[in-house]
């Protein structure tokens, strides 16, 4: 929300940028699995803008050990998502866990983390501990907002991974979620502990409403797709949990559109408030 000019090397970041959400915006729609290969590459350039390189590396680094740590140690004893496993469908593994979810954790939880320092503040350098524990709790709910829409179809319908005992939602346990809370809140913790002693100390605000935009925009095109998986569906038919609990794909679908609805969507529309109260705000303040 700067006014000062953007230098040519801004004006060509964005454009990429912008070319990314494009792409995304219809090759979701298109085939759903460049999802990831597409927010990977945004969240690196939104994030060296943002942060520098350096800092988004850290926050590439400590997400994708911690949560490959994390879904690893829950697929050999349990802990702390629940007995399950991948298939082959997601492609190359890093131990028991595919590529691919790697790349989602980062790509999905720097949004999260974005839309996080839009709704609470950015976390700077001395950042008060309240802003320090705050900023990753809040990004840890908008990131389970993503999964819990995503699960029981990539699960249950999909079946990219397996839940061993199945689950009441939708062939989906309470544990997955809770393990996710946990898991995401540990990286996003310890990014806004390195934040708050390595970071800048006049980041956020200062950069173009454009900036949140972006990722406004990836976040609610995502919640979207679900009511759009929902309206487009294929003919209901039934599938099978590991447990043996049959469920419709029908009833699957209709129940993460609503979900996106009421938890994607809604973040996001909060998010677009938030912004343009605060740029109206500031044009207030400079007139």
């Amino acid at each position: 929300m700067t006014g000062s000019a953007p230098t040519r090397y801004q004006r060509l970041t964005d454009g990429v940028l912008w070319g990314i959400v494009v792409a995304y915006a219809i090759g979701s729609r298109i085939i759903p699995g460049f999802i990831t290969p597409l927010l990977f590459p945004f969240a690196l350039i939104h994030g060296g803008r943002r942060y520098g390189w350096k800092t988004i590396g850290v926050f590439i680094v400590v997400t994708a050990i911690v949560s490959n740590i994390l879904e690893n140690s829950s697929i050999l004893t349990g802990l702390p998502f629940g007995h399950y496993y991948y298939t082959d469908s997601l492609g190359p593994k890093i131990a028991l866990v595919p590529f691919f979810i790697s790349l989602s954790y980062i790509s999905f939880g720097y949004l999260a983390w974005v839309f996080s320092t839009l709704l609470v503040s950015e976390v700077r350098k001395g950042s008060a501990l309240f802003i320090s524990v705050a900023v990753p709790l809040v990004a840890s709910f908008v990131m389970v907002a993503w999964d819990f829409c995503l699960d029981p179809i990539a699960s249950t319908i999909n079946h990219a991974w397996i839940w061993r005992g199945g689950g009441g939602y939708f062939g989906v346990p309470f544990s997955n979620y809770l393990g996710w809370s946990f898991t995401v809140y540990i990286f996003f913790q310890l990014f806004a502990l390195y934040q708050r002693k390595h970071g800048s100390e006049d980041l956020g605000r200062a950069l173009p409403a454009t900036h949140y935009l972006q990722a406004i925009i990836l976040y609610l095109w995502t919640g979207v797709g679900f009511v759009l998986g929902y309206l487009f569906m294929s003919p209901s038919s039934y599938v099978t949990d590991a447990a043996g609990h049959v469920w419709t794909t029908s009833d699957i679908f209709e129940s993460m559109a609503i979900s996106a609805i009421y938890t994607m969507i809604f973040i996001s529309i909060l998010a677009l408030a938030i912004l343009y109260r605060d740029q109206l705000t500031q044009k207030r303040v400079a007139a």
